[in-house]
């Protein structure tokens, strides 16, 4: 009954918006050249409508993609369920899923963009209206008996629909950010390769998996059409989620530009959702030594006073992963600062610099305090 509920509400959503709902499915084998056939969202060009069913969601602090927004949405079939798991992703069903759709307010053009952090123009809970706004592509990760399959779908110019680009597409934009300085870069709409690349958490199944929506990134309030709410209280008035603790009990990460937390966390948790899907023990960047979930233990596999192992040229001539006290001399703040193809990080899913981050981390190596020469 509870799910009912909110199925109805959505489609009471759509409906007043002046356009049915589209209606989501779950497709077992194939992969259909179109967004719509998933029946995930539905665009007329002029306002971009969530289906029957799909909850949208956001993270405490989100991965860096060259200033995108994105809307996050989550479906099941009938009768099924996600379980809770505290400290990983949540174990989502067969049947499920996830779309992330990125999107950047335009200021002219369509290819003439805004990189700022700024709230893009036309956001409503159900969906976007597309006036002054840029659609770039879709990522679709659905769950098949065979494990999950990443998909990306780039937006036709009509802002209709998306085709399906298993190899990927660059795309060239041009940026203006809050000062009107404007920057041209490549935006790259990774191929299915390059989706496994950082989905594979586990470098050794190489099996992929959803990133996000974890306990500590999705514990938060949501501008939901019925009105503020959990997110994880939500999904499971949904039927989306099975028995968990409740919001006071799960772990949540910090906003990373919230200054009234503590920089430590704040730091620790930009780094966990922008690099401890690769830098963890058993991830894809296990040969490097360094660990960079919210939980890894303060010390060399921090990266604090930390020799390279795997860095190749791209310290920067800097001799330690981070230098406490000293932000310039550290090598994990000039990967994060530099466009350099061979030494930037994250190696995919950025072509331009996160200027708040960098800040961030910039801080947060400043205040940190242990001698590196006294470890020889």
């Amino acid at each position: 009954m509870l799910r009912f509920s909110v199925l109805a509400l959505a489609l009471l959503t759509a409906a007043c918006g002046g356009r049915e709902a589209a209606t989501p499915q779950f497709i077992e084998t194939g992969n259909p050249a179109l967004l719509s056939a998933w029946g995930m969202m539905r665009s007329d060009g002029r306002s971009l409508v969530l289906g029957d069913g799909v909850v949208p969601y956001d993270l405490n602090t989100p991965l860096f993609s060259d200033y995108a927004h994105k809307q996050r949405t989550i479906w099941m079939p009938e009768g099924v369920s996600a379980t809770y798991r505290e400290n990983d992703v949540l174990d989502f069903p067969v049947g499920t899923v996830i779309t992330k759709t990125f999107y950047y307010p335009r200021t002219g053009t369509p290819d003439e963009v805004r990189s700022t952090l700024e709230t893009a123009p036309g956001w409503r809970p159900d969906g976007l209206d597309l006036a002054g706004i840029r659609l770039v592509e879709t990522r679709i990760l659905v769950h098949r008996e065979s494990g999950w399959v990443a998909l990306p779908y780039v937006w036709n110019a009509d802002q209709t629909d998306a085709e399906l680009r298993r190899a990927g597409e660059i795309i060239r934009l041009t940026a203006t950010d809050a000062d009107s300085r404007e920057q041209d870069f490549a935006y790259a709409v990774p191929n299915a390769n390059q989706c496994a690349g950082c989905h594979a958490v586990n470098n050794t199944t190489r099996q992929i998996q959803p990133i996000g929506p974890a306990p500590r990134h999705i514990n938060r309030d949501y501008a939901y059409a019925g009105g503020a709410q959990n997110q994880l209280e939500h999904l499971h008035a949904a039927g989306y989620l099975g028995d968990w603790p409740g919001a006071e009990t799960a772990p949540r990460a910090v906003n990373y530009l919230d200054a009234a937390e503590p920089l430590d966390a704040r730091a620790r948790d930009y780094l966990d959702i922008n690099c401890a899907h690769c830098h963890n023990p058993s991830g894809p960047a296990d040969t490097s030594g360094l660990h960079l979930q919210h939980d890894a233990p303060t010390g060399p596999n921090l990266g604090l006073c930390k020799l390279p192992i795997a860095a190749g040229g791209g310290t920067g001539g800097r001799r330690f992963g981070i230098m406490p006290g000293e932000p310039e001399e550290s090598i994990l703040l000039y990967r994060m600062e530099t466009n350099d193809p061979g030494a930037m990080m994250p190696e995919l899913g950025r072509a331009i610099r996160h200027e708040e981050g960098i800040a961030l981390i910039r801080q947060w190596i400043s205040e940190l305090d242990a001698d590196c020469q006294a470890r020889g």
